[in-house]
């Protein structure tokens, strides 16, 4: 039997990162149906806007499950919908889960990757007594390379054509950061 996990509210300075609400569906369509924002995805974009809703119940659904955290991210600023950061399949066992992200492409180039997962990571290396987070990154994606470096993963190795995007077989970039290794600035 799994315990529950809820999902944290968290806040930087600039951003505020919660749970998904029904209402973000909109918003959270329109980012995973954006070709740009997944050319180096390993799935296509969603056609359909009840992808949406099946995305934020599975959010629930790992809370409920204590597999992870999917947050939606928003611009304090502003309240705008920025994207969502994720801290998925939480091993308590082998003290391991994998972080991923996906931001809108006015919000590339301002740090806010970076800063979300960072407010994430700190939340899950205090919380869940973790010793190791992974990432996976697209070879031809030096952005999320960059956010991954800055927060002090280390690229472990390739998969040599992991994903197919866009019908083209693609290399994926392994990063590790282990608990000792994590710094919090």
């Amino acid at each position: 039997m799994s315990t529950p996990l809820p999902a944290p509210s968290l806040h930087t300075a600039r951003l505020r990162l919660r749970p998904f609400e029904d209402s973000d569906a909109d918003d959270l369509f329109a980012l995973q149906s954006n070709a740009e924002v997944l050319r180096y995805w390993d799935a296509p974009p969603w056609s359909e806007r009840g992808r949406a809703e099946k995305f934020i119940a599975a959010c629930r659904q790992m809370a409920q499950e204590g597999t992870g955290a999917r947050l939606a991210v928003d611009r304090v600023s502003d309240g705008a919908f920025l994207g969502w950061c994720t801290l998925a399949g939480w091993n308590p066992v082998y003290r391991s889960a994998s972080l991923g992200y996906c931001y809108d492409a006015a919000a590339w180039g301002h740090g806010y990757a970076t800063e979300a997962a960072r407010a994430l990571l700190r939340w899950a290396f205090d919380t869940l007594d973790l010793n190791r987070v992974q990432a996976e990154t697209d070879t031809r994606n030096a952005a999320s390379a960059r956010v991954l470096e800055k927060l002090g993963f280390v690229r472990e190795g390739t998969l040599r054509e992991d994903c197919v995007v866009n019908c083209e077989v693609s290399d994926s970039w392994v990063y590790g950061l282990l608990q000792r290794e994590w710094r919090y600035a």
